[in-house]
């Protein structure tokens, strides 16, 4: 009921069916409208809320104007004069509209409440100050739907299902639920970038469509705990890429939303109400959701991620995310500034700083337009790119900079970058700002210089290298992390051994590696063949998860003895009541156990670290994925990056 009227109250105008074309509809304001009857000519005005099921047609005329506030009757207007004929023994009428507005409900006002009949609503299901007979229940009102939600694929995903959550909440749907049984709205949020990843989303899908179909039977056995069957709702990237498959699934899905349509969410919504589909995958030249202050999913309350800019222009020949994230836009520096604050005020204590390619981040909100070329954007050196910068703002590393100064006590991360975005400046911020952790994905895709040019990658085996020896030239310390692809269209073994002995070469901390999966409308759907078969696509993987294996252990090795400073993240699951684990500066997993320590931030005895704390750590043993070691003490981010530098200067004087 309020989620209908909230659409209609979104509407400048309301034309009824033709049956009902002597009622013109016009709205005053966000919550009162007014019926006028042209065949009466004595008015009488009545506090009533509108069922969901009304059959309005409504239509969006975007030129008209609301009226001023100070033209606008308030409802206290109107609860009197429906008060005043109502019988004596409905004493209860006022403060239940009181109360009803007070829970968020939406009233309008309706001229001729016989009218109502007439236009599909029920009496019997009315709630407001009226004057008639039958009983008024509180139970007959409905929220407006709870939400369940389910992410799939990467980080930028799951902040856009914060971005959803948020859109929802200010529309009226402010609960969401843990199991998609019990609600009302179900919100899928889905990957295309791999053939695997829509797999399982169609899975749920098809479980999703049995709570729909089996609604009655599933309530009726304690399976279900949902006030109606669920509405389900595709979000992502394979909204967009299969909009139309999706839709004709047999009744499968009610509302296909893609990335840069996510406001448009609660209309969506309203459309299937009105027994229609709700479809919106148009791409966005500047959408990037500045202004949404995201509802924070994870229950881990010391780390979030923000996103600072979307979609992609290097147009890779194996990737989707161009066709389905749309072109790069970037947020202004400044919205970016406060979001981190708001999030440092709320207790967050490591910020990952996300876009689908990252570190091509070109904040222009203060640049004036001009026709002129840029000439000033600088790649990482050997490297080039397909698409040319009109117009150069604040780049990554001013974002960076900005942020590591302003919230000295918070870590930053960021993903997910392309190597040849990564000029010196943004190097040497990474360096100089101890809270820029000392962690770099570099995703390679690639050891063969061949397979990379099909790839449309712009650089060669050699420009990696280089780069790699570049950056640890500057960062003596820094992890670095990456994505290889086995078995792309033409790779022959010899391009195969030459991704192994880049692994080797380069000795990587983590590594996302997968078989090649085609993806519709790329480059290299429209290009290549995919004539590597897919049990040879297998074997390499395997073969590549081998090496990457051999290579990693020496890198954690490598940490044995180093002292570390670990956010501390929570219990560890091997060991819930006796060990604590975080994350260290390049991200390595160390865990340690949960006794009393130093507190050198307050300086009053020992306590147990708690969630949240910056651990000094003496690692002590290692794994091919994790770190352990013993706890010495509770620090601050600065205090212990300083006290480094000291003993550093130190040692370096004695020898």
């Amino acid at each position: 009921m309020a989620s209908s009227l909230s659409t209609m109250l979104s509407q400048p105008r309301i034309k009824f069916p033709t049956q009902y074309s002597s009622f013109n509809v016009r709205f005053l304001s966000s919550k009162l409208l007014e019926v006028q009857s042209t065949s009466c000519r004595r008015r009488r005005r009545t506090s009533v809320a509108l069922r969901r099921s009304s059959t309005f047609s409504v239509r969006n005329f975007s030129q008209c104007h609301s009226p001023s506030k100070d033209q606008i009757p308030s409802l206290r207007d109107f609860i009197p004069k429906a008060t005043h004929t109502a019988p004596a023994s409905d004493v209860q009428s006022e403060s239940m509209t009181a109360s009803l507005v007070n829970r968020g409900f939406q009233l309008c006002n309706i001229s001729q409440f016989s009218v109502l009949g007439q236009i599909g609503l029920s009496p019997t299901r009315q709630i407001g100050v009226v004057d008639y007979p039958w009983p008024v229940m509180i139970s007959d009102v409905m929220p407006r739907g709870r939400i369940y939600h389910e992410t799939y694929g990467c980080q930028m995903n799951v902040n856009d299902m914060e971005i959803v959550l948020s859109i929802m909440k200010n529309a009226g749907y402010t609960e969401s639920v843990e199991v998609p049984e019990n609600a009302e709205i179900i919100f899928i949020n889905t990957c295309a970038i791999r053939d695997n990843a829509e797999l399982k989303v169609w899975q749920r899908l098809n479980y999703f469509w049995f709570l729909k179909r089996q609604w009655k039977s599933n309530v009726a056995s304690g399976r279900s705990q949902s006030a109606r069957p669920p509405r389900v709702v595709v979000l992502g990237c394979m909204a967009e890429r299969l909009k139309d498959k999706i839709l004709d699934a047999d009744k499968m899905v009610d509302v296909v939303c893609g990335p840069d349509a996510y406001r448009d969410l609660p209309r969506l919504l309203e459309e299937v109400d009105y027994g229609q589909k709700g479809i919106n995958t148009l791409l966005s030249l500047e959408e990037t959701y500045a202004d949404i202050n995201p509802v924070r999913i994870s229950k881990n309350c010391i780390s979030a991620f923000v996103s600072v800019m979307r979609g992609c222009n290097n147009m890779c020949s194996f990737c989707i995310v161009p066709f389905t994230r749309g072109r790069e836009r970037s947020r202004p520096v400044e919205s970016i500034v406060k979001e981190v604050a708001e999030l440092w005020k709320e207790g967050v204590k490591e910020v990952t700083v996300l876009g689908q390619n990252v570190n091509s981040y070109n904040d222009t909100s203060g640049v004036e337009n001009s026709d002129e070329p840029a000439v000033s954007w600088e790649l990482s050196d050997g490297f080039s790119s397909m698409c040319k910068v009109k117009h150069v703002g604040l780049r990554f590393a001013d974002l960076l900079d900005r942020l590591a100064i302003e919230f000295p006590e918070m870590r930053f991360r960021y993903t997910s970058p392309h190597p040849k975005d990564f000029p010196d400046d943004l190097l040497y911020v990474m360096r100089n700002r101890y809270n820029i952790c000392k962690n770099i994905h570099l995703p390679a895709q690639s050891g063969s210089s061949a397979v990379l040019e099909r790839m449309r990658r712009g650089y060669t085996r050699e420009a990696y290298l280089d780069l790699v020896k570049k950056i640890r030239g500057i960062i003596p310390d820094i992890g670095i992390t990456s994505d290889f692809i086995c078995g792309f269209c033409g790779e022959t073994e010899e391009d195969h051994k030459d991704t192994l002995s880049l692994v080797k070469t380069v000795g990587y901390d983590m590594a996302y590696m997968f078989a090649y999966s085609m993806r519709e409308k790329t480059h290299a759907h429209r290009k290549y063949v995919d004539d590597v078969p897919e049990d040879v696509k297998q074997r390499r993987l395997t073969e590549l998860i081998e090496v990457f294996r051999g290579s990693t252990g020496q890198c954690y090795d490598a940490k044995i003895g180093t002292l570390q400073l670990v956010l501390v993240e929570g219990p560890n699951k091997r060991a819930p009541d006796t060990e604590l684990i975080g994350k260290s500066d390049r991200g390595h997993r160390v865990s340690f156990t949960n006794l009393p320590i130093p507190d050198k931030v307050d300086n009053n005895g020992k306590r147990n670290p708690k969630v949240g704390d910056y651990v000094e750590v003496h690692i002590t043993k290692s794994t091919r994925a994790s770190l352990f070691g013993e706890a010495l003490a509770l620090t601050k981010l600065s205090s212990f990056y300083n006290t480094s530098h000291e003993e550093a200067v130190a040692y370096a004087s004695r020898t």
